[in-house]
């Protein structure tokens, strides 16, 4: 069978190496894809975005399973088109992305659904929200713990995080009058600072089964012990130490399952990957957001646990049939996953500097280096075309091990301005192995 695959980052790099790994693949693409996506599959130039094009395409090359990475086409009616199309599509509807696309629409999914999660007040002006809080909090305007959080899709960077009422001022100047985010920036929310543990959990899902994937860690703010501003995601290891199989009973049963009903219930019916990120407070889990698709690094560190063939689980999940499959089985040694950036980022950042290093960090045991922000240039060298240019990830007996080869591996690769952050993984290495969560099977609804 063959699969095309949308998207450019490492997620979808870590998609097309895993998919092609399947005794029932035939011929993988990738549209656009990188210089990682180009070695393990097929390059097509077309943008993930171009539906006539990459329909017209799927057609002529006989696809048998479309595969959509990011959230930007699949909030624009991807699936949706393919569907209409006759084609095989593995991502949820234009309607249910909107958990993603809009915050204000997940909110109310969470209400209706019953689901917790922070308080929170929508706003689409900018100078009602300011007069609001400032008459709210006059007396005590250096203790104003909000999140304010553009409405729209922001590639990771729609969420500032405050302590004061200055802070939250210049949040909602940024986002709803200076515009930093375009039309994410539209409306927006307020929403309070929940204080816990942050934990991120993955399940598949064709509206009729949920198969919880083992839990993983992203790493959002961009330096070391967690300070500077979010990112897309800076590293992330798997399996997540801050949930035990208890926890991860009380989310499936208390969010994802109530959330897929919902959806259902709205007539938006799920069928992809439900991405809970969570805080885990004194009493219990509450929603932060809702992703529709494989995060972006927590993506590499879960496939790369993956021993079950992930094309027969995604065409199961296309087809309806999620809750027939016997559960995967997944690899007992923790992955750990470090993002190389480029100098400035998430601000500006120049592009088209030479990487060195990738064969020697490619013969490391244990060792993946998926490609994001990558090309070949006309020389035919890979040089860095994005913010996040690698997601280096490895495998170890346990945590430290493999954030040892991780490191390791990024040691091996150079390019000018190239760094990351030193302490991924840290805070789950003085937890014993014996502790780490074992995933659920699916769960027939």
């Amino acid at each position: 069978m063959n699969v095309l695959v949308l998207g450019n980052g490492g997620r979808e790099h870590a998609l097309a190496w895993k998919l092609k790994q399947s005794p029932r693949a035939g011929r993988v693409f990738v549209a656009p894809g990188n210089a990682g996506t180009a070695i393990d599959a097929e390059n097509v130039p077309l943008a993930a975005t171009d539906f006539p094009a990459l329909i017209k395409f799927a057609r002529d090359q006989d696809v048998g399973l479309v595969v959509i990475g990011p959230e930007v086409p699949l909030c624009q009616g991807a699936a949706d088109a393919f569907r209409k199309a006759g084609l095989l599509v593995f991502g949820p509807s234009q309607e249910a992305a909107q958990l993603e696309g809009s915050k204000s629409f997940c909110k109310k999914i969470l209400r209706l659904g019953n689901v917790d999660t922070a308080r929170h007040w929508w706003f689409t002006s900018a100078e009602q929200a300011i007069e609001d809080l400032r008459l709210l909090h006059a007396d005590k305007p250096n203790e104003v713990p909000l999140v304010v959080k553009a409405d729209g899709l922001a590639a990771g960077k729609g969420v500032i995080v405050c302590d004061d009422l200055a802070e939250v001022e210049r949040a909602i100047t940024a986002i709803a009058i200076d515009r930093e985010l375009g039309d994410a920036g539209d409306s927006f929310l307020l929403e309070e600072k929940l204080v816990g543990v942050e934990a991120s959990v993955l399940a598949i899902t064709d509206g009729k089964a949920i198969l919880p994937l083992p839990p993983a860690q992203d790493h959002k703010a961009a330096y070391d012990n967690d300070l500077g501003p979010n990112t897309g995601g800076m590293g992330a290891y798997c399996p997540s130490v801050d949930i035990d199989p208890s926890m991860l009973d009380r989310i499936v049963a208390e969010v994802l399952v109530p959330t897929v009903h919902t959806l259902k219930r709205q007539n938006a019916p799920f069928s992809g990957v439900l991405y809970a990120g969570l805080m885990l407070c004194a009493k219990g889990p509450k929603v932060i957001e809702f992703n529709v698709r494989f995060g972006d690094p927590e993506c590499q560190p879960v496939l790369m646990r993956l021993q079950s063939d992930l094309l027969e689980i995604l065409l199961a999940t296309a087809e309806g049939r999620l809750g027939q499959l016997d559960p995967p089985t997944w690899d007992p040694r923790p992955a750990v996953c470090v993002v190389m950036a480029s100098e400035g980022y998430p601000g500006p950042y120049k592009t088209g500097h030479v990487i060195s290093g990738l064969e020697a960090a490619a013969q490391l045991p244990d060792v993946k280096v998926f490609h994001a922000g990558t090309q070949r240039d006309a020389e035919g060298r890979v040089v860095t075309n994005g913010g996040r240019v690698l997601g280096v990830t490895a495998l170890g007996d346990n945590i430290a091990q493999a954030k040892q080869r991780a490191y390791e591996a990024v040691r091996c690769i150079r390019w000018t301005g190239a760094w990351c952050r030193k302490d991924i993984a840290d805070k789950a290495i003085a937890v014993p192995a014996a502790d780490l969560p074992v995933p659920l099977n699916a769960i027939t609804l």
